[in-house]
C-alpha cells in the first residue's frame, strides 16, 4: 500500500472499539495513516455512517477521491445484532444511563414478546433519543440533554425490514435487526419496550452490515476491481 493508492482513494473497513466515537476512530486512524505513509495534511477521510460510542462494529472509512461515494454508502440499508433488556428503562436508551423505572415482568412471555416484535416490522414513526447527534437549532441534541435542558425530538420515518434469529432469555431479548438508513436501534429497543407496557433498553448493539459490506472476515460483495481493502484496525491499538 502507497500515499498514492490512499490519495486515489481505499474503501477501510473497521471494527469500532467499544465507547469511541466514530470520530476518534476515523481520526486516529488518519493521524496513523498520515504518520506511516507520508500523506499530505489536508489527506481527505471520513466515516461512511456513526456509530454510536456503545455501540460496536463495522464503521466504514473511505479514503481520498472515494470520499465522494460516502453518501451511496450512508444511504444503504443496515443490518444490527441487538440485545435488550426488559423489565428497566434508561434516560439514554441505552447502558451511557443508570437504570430506571423497573418494573415486573413476571407475566411477560415468549409468545408476546414475538408478537410485539412483529408489530414493528416495515415503516414505522419512530422518535430518536434526546442523547443522540441529531442537530437542534444548530447544538447537538445530546449536548443538550446533558446539560439537563428539555429537548423535543420529532418523530420521523423509518423502516424495519426484518427481525430475525430471536434468542429469549429474560430479561433479556437478542435479535438481528436489518433497517433503512436513520433507524435508531436505541429507540426501537425503548418502543418494544413501551408497548410490552414494562420498558426496556438497548443493552448491546453490534453493527454487522451495511449495504453488501460485511463485518466478517471484512468480506464485501460490493467491492469493486477498484475498491482496494485490508483490515487496518491495528491502527486503532
Amino acid at each position: 500500500m502507497t500515499e498514492t493508492d490512499f490519495l486515489e482513494g481505499q474503501i477501510i473497513l473497521l471494527d469500532k472499539p467499544l465507547d469511541w466515537t466514530s470520530f476518534q476512530a476515523v481520526n486516529k486512524l488518519k493521524y496513523k495513516l498520515k504518520r506511516e505513509f507520508n500523506l499530505p495534511k489536508k489527506f481527505k477521510i471520513g466515516h461512511a455512517g456513526t456509530l454510536d460510542p456503545r455501540a460496536t462494529g463495522l464503521l466504514i472509512v473511505c479514503t481520498g477521491k472515494l470520499t465522494k461515494i460516502i453518501p451511496e454508502i450512508q444511504d444503504a440499508p443496515k443490518e444490527y445484532f441487538t440485545e435488550i433488556k426488559i423489565g428497566v428503562q434508561t434516560e439514554s436508551y441505552d447502558t451511557e444511563k443508570p437504570e430506571i423505572l423497573q418494573q415486573d415482568i413476571s407475566n411477560i412471555t415468549e409468545e408476546q414478546i414475538k408478537e410485539t416484535l412483529e408489530k414493528f416490522l416495515g415503516e414505522i414513526d419512530q422518535k430518536p433519543p434526546i442523547f443522540s447527534a441529531i442537530k437542534i437549532e444548530g447544538n447537538r441534541a445530546y449536548d443538550l440533554a446533558r446539560a439537563g435542558k428539555e429537548v423535543e425530538m420529532k418523530t420521523r420515518k423509518t423502516t424495519i425490514n426484518y427481525i430475525k434469529d430471536i434468542e429469549i432469555e429474560l430479561p433479556f431479548v437478542r435479535f438481528t435487526v436489518g433497517c433503512s438508513k436513520g433507524t435508531y436501534i436505541r429507540s426501537l429497543a425503548h418502543d418494544i419496550g413501551q408497548e410490552l407496557g414494562v420498558g426496556a433498553y438497548l443493552t448491546n448493539l453490534r453493527r454487522t452490515k451495511i449495504g453488501d459490506y460485511k463485518i466478517e472476515n471484512g468480506s464485501s460483495d460490493y467491492l469493486k476491481d477498484d475498491y482496494r481493502f485490508e483490515n487496518f484496525n491495528q491502527y486503532l491499538e
